[in-house]
C-alpha cells in the first residue's frame, strides 16, 4: 500500500505507552510543576520571514508532486502524523501552531491567458515551500529560574530538500521535542530531542521516527530541567560576554581546517548581533542595572531569541547550537571544560 496517498488514519496505533508522570527533581529545587498556561497568549516561537496560517488553510494549498506524478507528502499530513505520534506518547496537545514561508504561486488552467491584474482569487493556486510547527503538551509546564517553559513537540519540512523533478525518492523531514520558555517562546533543545533530518517514504515512516524520538527522549526531561536550571548558578561578566561575542565573530572568519578543531558553532554574525542588542535592550533577559553581567540562563535566552531569525528549515539545527554552546560556555566559566569551549573565553 501506498501511505503517501492514504489519510492519516492508516498510521499504525501501538497504543498509549505507560510513563511515569511523576517528577521527583531533588536539587535543584527550581523546577516545579505548575498549571499549563493559556497557548494563545505568547509570543511566535520562529519568526524571520514567516508567516501565520491555520491548519484548515494549509490543508487547502496544492500538494507538490513528483516527476512521475505521484503524491509527496503533504505538509497538513505531516502535521498530523507527527502529533499522532506525540499524542501516544505524551498525551493531549495544544492547538498546533504553524509558521510558512517561501510561497510557490501558480494559477489555475482556465486563468492561462489571463493578466496578472486580472487574476480572481479563485484563479491563484499557492503552495509553501518551508512550513515549521508545534504543539505543547497539556499538562507538562515547569517553572526554571522564574521562566515558564512547556515542553513542545514540533516538525519541519523545506521541499527545496526534496529534488521533485525526479521519480519518488525518500522525503525529508526534521522532528524535535524540548522546552520552550513562554515568555519569549524560545525553543532550548538538546540533541536527543532533535531528529535531525529524517528520510522518509511514507507517513508511516515519519510516524516510526517520531515515535522513536519521543520515547527516547521521555526519560531525559528532568535531566534537561536540571541542566538548565543550573545555568542561573554561573555568570558571566561584561567582559567574558565580550570576548564570547568576538570569538563568536572571529570563528566565522576562521580557515575551515581550524574551525574543525574547536566546538561546532551555527550562529552567524547577524544572530550574534541581535544577541548583543538583547543584552541591553531584550525585556526579559537583558543585563540589569547594578549587576556585573548576567547569568549563563540569560545567555542563552539571547541567543535562542536570536536565532529565531533564522529561516525555516534552519532554526531547529541553530536552537540546539545555542543550548549546546551555552552549556560548554558554562563548563569553562567552571574550569570543567574538557571540549574546548573555553576558547570562545580567551
Amino acid at each position: 500500500m501506498d501511505y503517501s496517498t492514504q489519510p492519516t488514519a492508516v498510521v499504525p496505533s501501538p497504543g498509549r505507552l505507560t510513563l511515569n508522570r511523576q517528577f521527583p527533581l531533588g536539587e535543584p529545587a527550581t523546577a516545579e510543576a505548575i498549571d499549563s498556561p493559556d497557548p494563545d497568549n505568547h509570543p511566535n516561537f520562529i519568526e524571520s520571514n514567516t508567516n501565520a496560517i491555520t491548519l484548515e488553510e494549509l490543508s487547502n494549498n496544492l500538494i507538490p508532486t513528483w516527476a512521475d506524478n505521484s503524491l509527496t507528502i503533504s505538509h497538513t499530513n505531516f502535521i498530523k502524523t507527527v502529533r499522532t505520534a506525540a499524542v501516544q506518547v505524551f498525551g493531549n496537545l495544544t492547538p498546533v501552531e504553524i509558521r510558512t514561508s517561501h510561497p510557490i504561486q501558480g494559477r489555475r488552467p482556465e486563468a492561462i491567458h489571463k493578466k496578472q491584474n486580472e487574476l480572481t482569487e479563485n484563479d491563484k493556486t499557492i503552495y509553501y515551500q518551508r512550513m515549521a510547527f508545534i504543539s505543547h503538551v497539556v499538562g507538562l509546564s515547569r517553572e526554571v529560574n522564574g521562566q515558564i517553559v512547556n515542553l513542545t513537540i514540533g516538525g519541519v519540512r523545506n521541499y527545496a530538500d526534496d529534488q521533485l523533478y525526479r521519480t519518488a525518492t525518500p522525503q525529508r523531514f526534521k522532528v524535535f521535542v524540548g522546552w520552550q520558555v513562554r515568555v519569549c517562546s524560545n525553543m532550548m533543545l538538546t540533541c536527543n530531542g532533535n531528529s535531525g533530518v529524517i528520510q522518509c517514504l511514507t507517513e508511516a515512516d515519519v510516524f516510526q521516527k517520531a515515535i522513536e524520538l519521543f520515547t527516547k527522549f521521555n526519560p531525559e526531561r528532568e535531566n534537561i530541567l536540571t541542566q538548565l536550571a543550573n545555568l542561573q548558578t554561573t555568570r558571566m561578566s561584561e567582559q567574558q560576554f565580550c570576548n564570547i561575542i568576538g570569538r563568536m565573530r572571529l570563528y566565522q572568519a576562521l580557515p575551515t581546517a581550524e574551525q574543525h578543531t574547536l566546538p561546532n558553532l551555527l550562529i552567524g554574525d547577524q544572530a550574534v548581533n541581535e544577541a548583543v542588542r538583547g543584552y541591553f535592550n531584550n525585556p526579559n533577559f537583558r543585563k540589569r542595572e547594578g549587576e556585573e553581567g548576567i547569568s549563563c540562563w540569560n545567555f542563552l535566552q539571547l541567543m535562542t531569541e536570536a536565532v529565531k531569525s533564522s529561516y525555516i528549515d534552519k532554526f531547529t539545527d541553530r536552537n540546539q547550537n545555542a543550548l549546546d554552546i551555552t552549556l560548554g560556555i558554562q563548563n569553562a566559566l567552571n574550569g570543567t571544560d574538557e571540549e574546548g569551549y573555553s576558547w570562545f573565553l580567551s
